[in-house]
């Protein structure tokens, strides 16, 4: 049987930040999985400095000591391994288009979504208006660059168009409110989005993979919001810097998020809505969705997150083994997807 050699995409070029962040899963997606004998990983990892490396681990020794290269250089290197697959741990926009899109142009097949589609997915406001189209419940909302007036009436929720994690996201409750969010949001991106607050209800996300040509709705991840307490979620309920520099994954912590019963009526609902907004973009291999849910039970389309990292901590993984689907058979089953089963039997 022969082994699928896998390059695995990580860092950023556009900061520190999102570098390490993509660092942080990665290492986790290599640490759990690596010893499978059938395959073969490499690790191409760039910084923000648009240098190239490809260490051994992602431990800083072996990052240090792997020699830099510039794009030339190390798209010689790449084409003289025989990779048969990329998988992209890059969170950032330039990873999560033009770096993919360089695969295309190398004809190495990519798991996960093609960079056009990442490009919409990541402007929120582009992914809402595709979405409503085919009949999603998206909050009324309005497109605004520097100078621009809201006229949407508070509660308002105001967040960078562009940007992940909610930085820059804020709750207007009075339109004296309105420039201090707006100035902030300002400072993560050249377009703000300002939507119409959906009251509480609930917050979770819906996962979809594509098993054999076909959807599959995963279980429900939620998250810890309240009406008066905590009525939209920020960065700190996701990521936190540490002592030592690394980054945390708060988000994982139990008492910020679980998992959804399957036999809560909201399950299946959510799932449906899921797989037209998967449809509706135009979706390979898996997707992920932001719903609110209002205190009448109908979810309303927040935003789009076309990426998985394929860690034991990424969503997509969470909720794929609460469906009882291990980390390895749904890095395969992506696998599939990608190369195709009839490719994939020389592996």
């Amino acid at each position: 049987m022969s082994v699928l050699r896998i390059l695995h995409l990580v860092g950023s070029a556009q900061d520190d930040f999102y570098c390490d962040l993509s660092r942080l899963y990665a290492q986790d997606c290599l640490a759990a999985t690596a010893e499978r004998s059938r395959y073969d990983f490499q690790i191409a990892y760039i910084t923000p400095d648009r240098l190239w490396r490809f260490p051994a681990s992602l431990n800083p020794e072996d990052i240090t000591v792997a020699k830099p290269m510039t794009l030339f250089e190390a798209i010689q290197f790449i084409t003289a391994q025989n990779i048969d697959l990329v998988l992209p741990q890059m969170f950032c926009i330039p990873g999560m288009t033009h770096y993919r899109a360089l695969f295309d142009l190398l004809k190495i097949p990519y798991i996960g979504n093609t960079p056009d589609l990442m490009a919409i997915a990541a402007h929120k406001a582009k992914a809402k208006a595709i979405v409503e189209v085919v009949g999603v419940k998206v909050p009324r909302g309005e497109l605004l660059c520097q100078g621009d007036i809201p006229t949407i009436p508070p509660p308002a929720v105001v967040k960078p168009a562009t940007s992940d994690n909610s930085l820059g996201v804020v709750l207007v409750k009075d339109v004296t409110e309105y420039d201090t969010a707006l100035k902030k949001a300002f400072e993560y991106g050249s377009e703000v989005i300002v939507e119409t607050f959906i009251e509480l209800g609930r917050e979770v996300r819906c996962g979809i993979i594509v098993k054999n040509g076909e959807l599959m709705g995963l279980p429900l991840e939620e998250y810890l919001v309240d009406p008066y307490k905590k009525p939209i979620r920020n960065y700190a309920d996701k990521l936190q810097k540490m002592d030592d520099g690394n980054l945390h994954l708060t988000a994982k912590d139990n008492t910020k998020a679980w998992i959804v019963d399957p036999n809560d009526p909201i399950t299946q609902k959510v799932q449906q809505v899921a797989k037209k907004c998967h449809q509706a973009l135009g979706c390979r291999h898996y997707s992920l969705f932001d719903f609110r849910i209002d205190p009448q039970g109908q979810p309303w389309f927040l935003e789009a997150g076309l990426y998985c990292s394929f860690a034991p901590k990424s969503v997509i993984s969470t909720m794929a083994k609460a469906a009882g689907i291990p980390l390895n058979e749904l890095l395969m089953t992506v696998i599939n997807e990608t190369l195709g089963n009839s490719r994939m039997s020389r592996f």
